[in-house]
C-alpha cells in the first residue's frame, strides 16, 4: 500500500512537472557571429534558471535561410515564438504575424526611439537588439601629419572641401570607402548631409516620395556641397570595386587614408587582431561627425540604423513567456554586456562610462560623437522602396560618388524613380 502511495505520488509529480514545463522556440540569425550567440545564450540561461521549468531552445541560421524558413512557418501559422526581424520588414506587422509589446516590455530601459523605429499603427513590434550610427571615423595620425584637427561635432562647409583636398594633395586617400559588395557606403557622405541639410523630417519626406522633392533648391544644394568633397578627390580611385572589408583594411592598415565613414559596427572588424584583419596595434583612432553644409537646419542630426531585433509570434502559446525573455534583456547590465561583448550599439540603455576593460576609450569616444544628436532612423536603402530604392542604390551609392555623373543628372534620375 505504501509503495502503492508512493508511486502514485511519483507519477502525480511526473505529470505536473509534465504539465509545468514550458518551451519557448527562438530562431535567430547570427550563426557565425559567436560573439551574439553567446549573448543570447547566456540570457536565455540566467532566464530559465529565474523561472525553473522553462526551456528555451534555439536555432541559429544564417540570414537567408532564416527568412526561407519563417516564410513557410509563418504561412501555416507555425514557426517559432520569438524570431529575428529587421525594423522594414513591416509585412510581419501589416499581415498580424507579431505581437505588440506595447504593454509588454520595460519601455524605461529601452532607448525612446525604438518606439518610432519598431511602431506600426499605434503599436510597437519590436526588441532593438542591435543598432548602429553611421559614423566618420579618423587616423588622428594623418590628420595631425596634414596639420588637420576635425571638432567631434563635425567640420562645417567649405573647410572640410578644404582639408579632403589638403589630405590628397599630400598623396593620401581622404576616405577610404567602395561598395564592391555593399549597397550602402558609397551613399553615407551625401545622405548624411542630406539629413543635416534638410532635418529629420524633411528628409523622411524627400526619401519616401512625399513632399520634399529631389529637385528641391536645398537638395541641390546639399548635392552640390557633396560634389565638391567628391571632386576634392575624396575617395579612392578603386572605389567601385572596394569591399567593406578591404575598406576598413585601407583605412587603418595599407595604404592608409585619413578617414572611413562607416556604421559603428567597425570594430566588428577592426578590433580583431591585426593578422586577422584588424587595425594595428596603437592605432590612434577618432570618431567625429560627418562634413556640415553651410545652412543646415539640423547640424546634429545624423543616422541610426537598427539591425537585429526580435518579435514575439502572434501565434505563440507561450507569448507572455516569450516576452518576458525580452524583457530579461532590456536591463542596463544586459546594455553593457551587449556592448563589450558585440562592439556594437543597442537598443537597450545603457552607460558607456561604466564600461571598462580595452576597449572603453572606444566607447567614450562613440559616446560623445553622439551626444545631443537627432536621429533619422534607417539608413535610406532601409526607408526606401522599390524602384526608387533601386536607383539610390545606383545612383547615390556608386554612379554619383564615383563621379560618373553630376548633381542635375543624379537628381533628374532621382526625380524619375518616383
Amino acid at each position: 500500500m505504501l509503495r502503492t502511495t508512493a508511486m502514485l505520488a511519483l507519477a502525480a509529480g511526473i505529470i505536473g512537472n509534465a504539465a509545468s514545463a514550458q518551451e519557448i522556440t527562438l530562431w535567430s540569425h547570427w550563426a557565425d557571429q559567436a560573439s551574439k550567440v553567446e549573448f543570447v545564450e547566456n540570457a536565455a540561461k540566467a532566464y530559465e534558471e529565474a523561472n525553473p521549468g522553462v526551456t528555451i531552445n534555439i536555432s541559429w541560421y544564417q540570414k537567408e535561410p532564416l527568412y526561407a524558413a519563417l516564410k513557410t512557418a509563418l504561412t501555416a501559422a507555425q514557426g517559432p515564438d520569438i524570431f529575428y526581424a529587421e525594423s522594414d520588414q513591416t509585412e510581419y506587422m501589416q499581415n498580424d504575424l507579431v505581437l505588440d509589446l506595447s504593454d509588454k516590455l520595460n519601455w524605461d530601459n529601452i532607448e525612446p526611439w525604438a518606439t518610432e523605429v519598431w511602431g506600426y499603427e499605434g503599436g510597437v513590434y519590436g526588441f532593438p537588439l542591435e543598432a548602429w550610427t553611421v559614423e566618420t571615423y579618423v587616423n588622428n595620425a594623418v590628420m595631425a601629419e596634414n596639420g588637420i584637427e576635425i571638432p567631434v561635432a563635425g567640420m562645417e562647409g567649405q573647410a572640410f572641401v578644404d582639408a579632403v583636398q589638403k589630405i590628397a594633395d599630400a598623396g593620401t586617400t581622404p576616405l577610404a570607402q567602395g561598395v564592391g559588395d555593399r549597397p550602402y557606403p558609397g551613399a553615407f557622405l551625401t545622405h548624411e548631409i542630406l539629413v543635416k541639410k534638410l532635418g529629420t523630417d524633411d528628409y523622411r519626406s524627400l526619401l519616401k516620395g512625399e513632399g520634399v522633392a529631389w529637385s528641391d533648391s536645398r537638395v541641390k544644394e546639399a548635392l552640390d556641397y557633396a560634389k565638391q568633397i567628391i571632386d576634392a578627390s575624396a575617395f579612392p580611385a578603386s572605389f567601385s570595386s572596394i569591399k567593406l572589408g578591404e575598406a576598413h583594411r585601407y583605412f587603418h592598415t595599407s595604404p592608409g587614408a585619413a578617414m572611413l565613414q562607416m556604421g559603428s559596427f567597425y570594430p566588428s572588424r577592426a578590433f580583431a587582431a591585426p593578422d586577422e584583419g584588424g587595425q594595428p596595434d596603437g592605432f590612434d583612432l577618432g570618431i567625429v561627425n560627418g562634413p556640415i553644409p553651410d545652412g543646415a537646419a539640423c547640424p546634429e542630426c545624423k543616422t541610426i540604423a537598427v539591425g537585429g531585433s526580435f518579435v514575439v509570434n502572434a501565434s505563440s502559446e507561450n507569448a507572455d513567456l516569450a516576452a518576458g525573455f525580452l524583457n530579461s534583456m532590456a536591463t542596463p547590465e544586459m546594455g553593457n554586456a551587449w556592448l563589450e561583448a558585440n562592439l556594437v550599439g543597442t537598443g537597450i540603455k545603457s552607460d558607456a562610462s561604466k564600461i571598462t576593460g580595452e576597449n572603453a576609450d572606444y566607447f567614450q569616444k562613440l559616446a560623445a560623437a553622439n551626444e545631443g544628436a537627432k536621429y533619422t532612423f534607417g539608413i535610406p536603402v532601409q526607408q526606401m522602396q522599390g524602384t526608387p530604392r533601386e536607383t539610390f542604390t545606383q545612383v547615390i551609392n556608386q554612379a554619383f560618388p564615383a563621379g560618373l555623373i553630376g548633381v542635375d543628372e543624379a537628381i533628374s534620375m532621382m526625380e524619375s524613380a518616383y
